[in-house]
């Protein structure tokens, strides 16, 4: 009893210190002279107000402003609502593989947290973070102890014995239930086999804030041990986590690139497919019709690609690679829902390049339509968290009553989407939850 009560005085102390970290809302924020891009086109020019963190009026005429009202001169730039990023790893972006292994995590927090600052300048204002321990990185954001974008967090991806993310030395194994290995301990990965380790594991990210539950279906490009073509979980297994998160009312989104591993995870009730890229004719037709989005990434090779250190990883790489155009050219052919994200690991450098992959989606779609996808598809896909969604509220959309979440740019990223590979340069000004981030034309 005296432990329960200790701990309620622990939470109601970290819950009421919080929220007198955040940062104070400016009154009203008004972009004059921009055009919006609406999902299709651009606006004529039109004016915005943003009052607290939402978007208050939209008007062609001039819009009564507050004594103290901020006044952003836009003289024709393209006003459009944040990117976000469907496949993220906030503590898996910037430190190289063996730092991700073996350097303190206090290290390893610290790099996420300068990451999180340069993917928000990217104009990147939100991410669904697919695996790692970012729950403290996130509450750290949302209080303004830190600048970075809106975390959808996952937690630990849960993986069976031998799975996409069992990263245990072998000298690890056997495993005992007393002796965990440090990416579990830490947060990276929970190893679970059978339905009850698996409801266990997921209710255990859950409770830790989760807002939607992440599952490795099958083998992957960088996997230590489970070959690409291998099937991971049972469907008694994976609709083990699809209930308990129903229950807590969100959603498991499954890691898997075979049809066998896709079509096992839509059996079990999954509601998004990350990856994909070797599914099947059959598969993407089964996608469409069970409504399930495909959370698909540009992999290629080319200079976005993730590098890897040995030859297995790339020739896994190479079928990756060789199925991407065909599971967009299904994705297509179906209607699939489709959600962009760029699944960047371990290298700084290659995350600068976030929002040059925008341009590399123009293969197989219009730049309004990567753009949408980007913004307000995106927006609907971190929707499906629904009660665990730590942000309530639209995104995605210029509008009325929606959070204010805006990027300037100093150009028509829809004739050169192109703008958006270079952040520094072409964003002049980034607002998340109608707060200024960066404006570079308060100096002008």
């Amino acid at each position: 009893m005296a432990n329960a009560l200790k701990k309620t005085f622990w939470i109601a102390c970290i819950a009421g210190l919080l929220p007198s970290l955040s940062n104070a809302q400016s009154s009203m924020t008004i972009f004059e002279d921009v055009r919006i891009f609406d999902g299709t086109t651009l606006t004529a020019k039109m004016n915005v107000a943003v009052e607290g963190n939402k978007i208050t009026q939209i008007s062609s005429q001039p819009i009564t402003a507050t004594a103290d009202a901020v006044h952003i001169a836009g003289n024709g730039q393209t006003l459009m609502p944040g990117l976000i990023d469907a496949h993220w790893h906030t503590f898996m972006v910037r430190p190289t593989m063996a730092q991700a292994s073996l350097a303190p995590l206090t290290f390893i927090t610290l790099l996420a947290g300068a990451e999180a600052e340069s993917t928000l300048l990217r104009g990147f204002t939100s991410v669904r973070d697919l695996g790692g321990p970012a729950f403290g990185l996130k509450l750290a954001i949302d209080n303004g102890v830190i600048k970075g974008p809106r975390i959808w967090p996952s937690g630990a991806m849960i993986s069976q014995t031998g799975g996409h993310g069992d990263f245990r030395m072998l000298s690890e194994i056997p495993s005992t239930p007393d002796q965990l290995s440090y990416p579990e301990r830490v947060g990276i990965s929970a190893i679970a086999d059978s339905p009850d380790e698996v409801r266990k594991r997921t209710r255990e990210q859950l409770l830790q804030g989760a807002s939607q539950i992440k599952l490795t279906g099958g083998g992957g490009v960088s996997s230590p041990y489970g070959p690409l073509d291998t099937v991971q979980l049972s469907v008694d297994e994976i609709h083990a986590a699809v209930e308990a998160a129903a229950n807590w009312g969100t959603y498991v989104t499954v890691h898997a690139y075979t049809p066998e591993a896709i079509r096992n995870a839509i059996k079990a009730g999954a509601k998004v497919i990350e990856h994909g890229q070797l599914a099947d004719d059959a598969t993407a037709k089964l996608m469409a019709e069970s409504g399930t989005w495909w959370s698909l990434q540009p992999f290629l090779a080319d200079e976005n690609a993730n590098q890897l250190p040995d030859a297995a990883g790339q020739a896994r790489a190479a079928q990756v690679f060789a199925g991407t155009d065909n599971a967009y050219r299904l994705a297509k052919k179906y209607g699939v829902k489709v959600a962009f994200g760029t699944d960047i690991l371990f290298d700084a450098n290659l995350a600068a390049r976030q929002g040059s992959q925008l341009s590399t989606m123009t293969r197989w779609y219009t730049p309004a339509e990567v753009l949408k996808m980007a913004t307000a598809d995106n927006a609907q896909l971190l929707a499906l968290s629904d009660r665990r969604n730590p942000y309530p509220g639209k995104l995605g959309v210029v509008e009325v009553g929606a959070l204010a979440d805006l990027l300037l740019v100093n150009g028509d990223p829809i004739a050169d989407i192109g703008l958006l590979a270079d952040p520094g340069k072409n964003l002049t000004v980034i607002m998340k939850d109608g707060q200024i981030v960066k404006n570079k034309l308060a100096s002008q």
